[in-house]
């Protein structure tokens, strides 16, 4: 090992005193051209600064997924018994020669980074544009998307010191573009429908969805938690502001069984903030706030607001809310976000980077949920294309994905609920067999336009279209997985709320839960499609689709199928 070390450094050295020509550089990422929607429109400014992160060569990620899955599948003898901060850590930390190797090529270089992330698996530090092109071989340019005008400072390649590779893994933001909408709900006008009722749903139910319909449709209990521990948490993005005011408003209008002052705590991170002014109010973060408070009863629900101190577009701030729960001795034990963007706009690394970083925090005992998108088989949102888009980071099989039903009885599949297959991760042990027997009912239908060998999404399904809120003092109907999400995630904390009392643990990573025992607690959802790419997509059917996943939950079911 010694002997090891030194030829390492030795080489560093070597590497140090080479001119940038006659550098041993290997082309590390690239991707064929400029993303859809997007124009070069130059080279970026030699001054200009870049702000860029490091990722090293993780672990034993392997160890860690066995581990994941162990304390997440209710038939191991392990289930339920969910890793310590320090237990994640020592399965991700890099070996000490990556560090080693990286810290004194930095430095050879006049670089100094920090280290960023609790296992030490992620660096940060910031250079001019003209040193990145040197460094890595790179051509950093200004990417213009041409109907949002957003920029990006971009490059379509870069390479890394051959004596690197093993040790770094990615350099980011390099060839991952950023996402030019927000993934955010769509503001509605609820009309009638022409849809039967159960007896046991207010009519009023098939034009405004709102916290008693919820209640009503899925079972969804009204008593308060009781357990301080049990803690929910919502994400929050893109100056998407949570407003008080509008809160109380909302429950005063659609929860008169509880108290209008109960509300949520902030947290921030990456200089976030939550102005309180109405001209604030976001649509996204207003609907996420009301639709945990407002209905997962008594749960203590925070608000992370992620600010973009050191971001370049949305994926740093997936990255920082992660390891900023990571960093907690006890962190919620539910995340929903609303946001995500199409898997190809995603470099593979840092997909697979994002991804792992969910595995860590799944192995924590925390359920991380994302809406699926509302672009159909389209993709984050509706798009020209041939073949289907599958999105991000619905594709990852350590989280829960959210799709989008309609109409009370029966409930549809929305039509503009993302689902589909991952062209990045393969299908899951725990959901083969759901994926099969869809895929085996389908035929040769749509063949060649989507993976199908890939994860399929989304996993679960609830309310998407007219859903209530209040923005701005304002009473308004909204649509998309957007909504689905957090409806979702208040149901798992009220059902972690029950077993944290009983003295069981939390649900922590739910698929290999959802499609072995819980499989049978959704009301299976068997009508609409998800049309995109001039296609009609996929169509819900019996069992799991790319529309709806399993369905939509019953609680009283899954009271039962969790133990209590």
């Amino acid at each position: 090992m010694v002997a090891l070390r030194a030829a390492l450094i030795a080489s560093l050295v070597a590497l140090a005193c080479a001119s940038p020509a006659t550098r041993n550089l290997v082309l590390h990422e690239s991707r064929d051209g400029v993303p859809d929607g997007y124009v070069k429109s130059g080279s970026a400014s030699p001054d200009a600064n870049l702000k860029l992160r490091i990722a090293l060569v993780q672990g034993d990620m392997a160890g860690l997924e066995k581990a994941l899955y162990d304390v997440s599948t209710p038939s191991s003898s392990l289930y339920g018994q969910h890793l310590s901060k320090q237990e994640v850590e020592e399965y991700v930390k890099p070996k000490q020669e990556s560090v080693d190797a990286v810290n004194q090529w930095l430095s050879s270089e006049g670089i100094s980074a920090s280290t960023i992330s609790p296992a030490g698996d992620w660096l940060q530090f910031s250079i001019p544009v003209s040193k990145a092109n040197e460094l890595f071989d790179a051509d950093f340019s200004v990417f213009t998307h041409s109907e949002s005008g957003k920029q990006a400072v971009r490059t379509l390649s870069y390479s890394i010191p051959q004596e690197l590779v093993g040790h770094l893994d990615l350099v980011h933001p390099t060839i991952t573009f950023p996402n030019p909408y927000s993934h955010l709900p769509v503001v509605s006008s609820p009309a009638p429908k022409n849809v039967t009722v159960d007896a046991a749903v207010p009519s009023s139910c098939a034009r405004t969805v709102t916290p008693t319909c919820l209640q009503d449709l899925y079972g969804i209990p009204t008593t308060p938690a009781t357990e301080s521990s049990n803690r929910l948490a919502v994400s929050g993005f893109i100056e998407q502001y949570a407003n008080q005011a509008d809160l109380r408003t909302f429950l005063r209008s659609y929860r008169t069984d509880i108290s209008s002052s109960t509300t949520f705590t902030l947290e921030t991170i990456d200089g976030g903030s939550n102005p309180q002014s109405g001209y604030d109010a976001g649509v996204e973060a207003n609907l996420d706030i009301q639709y945990t408070v407002g209905l997962a009863t008594g749960v203590p629900t925070s608000f992370i607001s992620v600010g973009e101190d050191f971001q370049d577009g949305d994926l740093e701030g997936f990255l920082d809310i992660i390891n900023y729960l990571l960093d907690m001795d006890q962190p919620q034990q539910v995340l929903t976000t609303s946001y995500g963007q199409n898997e190809n706009t995603v470099s593979r690394s840092l997909a697979n980077n994002l991804c792992n970083a969910y595995m860590q925090l799944g192995a924590r005992g925390t359920s991380i949920l994302f809406a699926s998108g509302d672009g159909g088989v389209s993709g984050s949102q509706s798009s020209s294309c041939r073949n289907f888009v599958p999105t991000f980071p619905s594709g990852c099989p350590y989280m829960t994905s959210v799709g989008a039903t309609t109409g009370i009885n029966p409930e549809t599949a929305a039509d503009f609920s993302s689902g589909g297959f991952s062209n990045y991760w393969g299908v899951p042990s725990y959901q083969s067999s759901a994926v099969s027997s869809y895929l085996s009912s389908i035929g040769s239908t749509n063949s060649g336009r989507f993976n199908s060998s890939g994860r399929g999404f989304p996993d679960v399904s609830a309310q998407g279209e007219n859903v209530a809120i209040v923005v701005d003092g304002s009473r308004e109907g909204v649509a998309g997985t957007s909504c689905s999400s957090p409806i979702f995630a208040s149901i798992v904390s009220l059902l972690n709320d029950e077993l944290i009392a009983a003295g069981m643990s939390p649900l922590g990573f739910l698929n290999p839960f959802l499609y072995s025992t819980g499989a049978s607690a959704f009301n299976d959802v068997t009508s609409g499609d998800n049309p995109g790419c001039s296609t009609n997509g996929f169509s819900a059917t019996s069992g799991w689709d790319p529309v709806t996943g399993l369905g939509t939950p019953n609680y009283a079911k899954l009271r039962t199928a969790v133990g209590l």
